[in-house]
């Protein structure tokens, strides 16, 4: 069922992704956080505008980590 590389570890317990395992998950992970950062600007600005983009960064990047989790996301108990 995993066609993909594995970049994020399946959590031990509850639902989502671990830690990065993988550079491509740092990547990810860090180009995330500089992306959120550099949003700072337009939230003194306009807040909507703020939200629709963190909100849609926030989507795909949550996309990435559950495409690129062994066994995908799922509550592990």
């Amino acid at each position: 069922m995993d066609d993909g590389p594995a970049w994020f570890a399946p959590k031990r317990r509850g639902f989502g992704s671990g830690l990065p395992i993988a550079w491509q998950g740092w990547a990810l992970l860090i180009a995330y956080i500089l992306a959120v950062l550099a949003l700072g600007p337009v939230a003194e600005r306009s807040l909507p505008a703020y939200l629709s983009a963190f909100t849609g960064l926030t989507a795909l990047f949550m996309l990435i980590c559950a495409k690129t989790t062994p066994g995908g996301w799922r509550n592990r108990k």
